[in-house]
This record gives structure tokens, sequence and C-alpha cells, in this order.
């Protein structure tokens, strides 16, 4: 296939996740302030976007508590800085087994949430765009199973479209962008359409080349996308992606290294990912830019 680069990239930054990551760098935020300025900091090293969990200030363990999502939120927006604010809705759905005959029945360290529980800091909130993670999982976090039914997507999409929400599909395998071509299909997620490749997460896409490719080959012409990888291979996939036609993800959730033995904080990730974008010869778009290209409003406008 011909090399249909993109050379008007946006990058989002992923702040800080919902992994066990807190105690591996003391460059991962716990608070809601620390959280909000590290994504400012991302922001005024040239990321367009920020997509945002929150976790407990003193466990740093994650959280989908309504008051942290508040702060952030309004931190982030009462700002001099402009960005576009990304909300994660993945929180809810993770179902874990105590070992492999007790599958009649969760494990005590599940978290499991109805649609409105799971969506309810987006409705609170209203964030210019929050993810939809398009399909059920396995991790290979112990025994953990990332749980989204059919019917649970629909309801939640749903619900964030008359939040004044835009949806950013989550895709980790090709059958979450199966299902993500039916939902806007049937016109619950409307356009413009966008979608995150989520690559070399286990065990979802493997993060090869032919894998990828595949990926963004059933993404519809139509539809706006952005990739990333893990760890190592985050800042190769700022090259893929942009060589590929698409905009790009880094930051702490996927990836605390700058280089070998040297942690990383989100601006130096974010400052490193322009780099490659600009020595390829594209250019990093502004915030005002992703409103115009997506459809966004600031503050997401309720539906009518």
């Amino acid at each position: 296939m011909p090399l249909t680069m993109n050379r008007e990239v946006f990058i989002t930054c992923a702040i800080t996740g919902s992994g066990g990551t807190q105690d591996r760098s003391p460059h991962v935020p716990r608070s809601p302030q620390q959280i909000a300025e590290s994504a400012i900091a991302a922001a005024k090293a040239g990321a367009a976007v920020v997509h945002c969990h929150v976790r407990d200030p003193d466990t740093g363990k994650p959280s989908r508590r309504l008051d942290y999502y508040r702060e952030v939120t309004e931190r982030i927006r009462d700002s001099d800085t402009d960005v576009v604010l990304n909300l994660t809705a993945g929180m809810g759905g993770d179902l874990l087994f105590d070992g492999t005959e007790a599958m009649d029945r969760m494990g005590a360290r599940s978290d499991m949430a109805g649609a409105t529980e799971r969506v309810a800091h987006v409705v609170d909130c209203r964030p210019e765009i929050c993810t939809l993670d398009c399909g059920t999982m396995n991790f290979n976090e112990a025994d953990y199973v990332m749980v989204n039914t059919p019917g649970l997507l629909r309801d939640m999409a749903k619900r964030m479209v008359a939040a004044g929400t835009r949806i950013e599909i989550e895709a980790f395998d090709t059958g979450h962008l199966w299902f993500a071509k039916q939902l806007a299909e049937e016109g619950i997620i409307p356009d413009p359409v966008l979608v995150q490749l989520c690559m070399g997460v286990p065990w979802g896409a493997p993060d090869d080349l032919n894998t990828f490719m595949a990926m963004v080959n059933n993404v519809p012409k139509t539809w706006f996308w952005s990739a990333f990888s893990l760890g190592r291979h985050q800042m190769p996939y700022v090259a893929a992606a942009v060589l590929a036609g698409g905009n790009v993800r880094v930051g702490l959730e996927d990836n605390l290294w700058l280089d070998k033995g040297v942690l990383a904080t989100n601006a130096q990730l974010v400052e490193r990912a322009a780099g490659i974008i600009e020595n390829l010869g594209a250019r990093v778009i502004t915030p005002a830019e992703v409103r115009a290209r997506l459809k966004l409003e600031k503050r997401a406008p309720v539906a009518k």
C-alpha cells in the first residue's frame, strides 16, 4: 500500500493510567493536583489532548471517585494553558477470580459497576472527549478480565453522547474495531469518529507492524485515529503512526522511561514525541485545531 503520512499531527498524553505503576516511578502523579499539574506541563510541551484517570492520593491505586475527577477537571480548565480534556470511562469493568476452581463467583478484588456509575464522572464533568473500550479482553495481570459487553457499550455510549462528549474508541484488537464500526453504523457513535489503536497490550493486538497495519486498514477512511504502544516501543510507534497516516499518544500510562535507566516525566515524553514528528517533516497541531477537526467545545455542551 502507498505511504500516507500525516503531515498535521496531534499528540495525546496519557497522564497516569490505572496500572500498578505508582511505586515504580516518582513521576507518576497520584493526587488530583499532581495529575492536573502533570497534564498542564504536558500541554505546555506540545500535547493537544490530555487523557486522565484518577488515583487515590495516598496509595496511588486507581479510583473512580467523582470528587477526584472534578478537581482534576477544574484545575486544568482554570489554568492558563489550553488543552483538550479526555477522561477515561474504562474503570468499573474489572473482573477477577480467586483461582480456576472458583469461576462461579467474582473475586473480592473485582471492581464492577453499571453503565450509570461508569459514566457518572463524564456526565458531571462534561469533558470534550472520553474513552470507550470497545470490547471484553483478557489482561496479563493476574486472572483479570476487562468486561465490556455489547449491551453495556451501547448504554454507555448513549450516555456519553447525551452528555455532549466526543467518544474516543479504544480498540485493543481487530474485533473491537469491528464492533465500533457497528456502533457507528447504528448511529450510536456519531461523526466525526475518533479511535485509539492500543498496540502491544497483553493479550490484545501485538505491536508488530503487520498487526498494526491490519488495524490501520480496518479504520474507515473518514475516521480520525491515533495509536500507541508500550514501554520501549512507545517512541517507535510515534513514527509508525505518523507514517501510516495517524496521530500519536505518549505518556506515563504506557511507558515510564525516557532512555535506558532514565525515568521520564509526561512533559519529557511529549517533547520527545514532538521532536520525532517534526523531524519526519510533519507539524504538531494545537488544541484549537483539534477542536475544529473533531467538532469539540472546550466544555462539552449537553446534547439537545
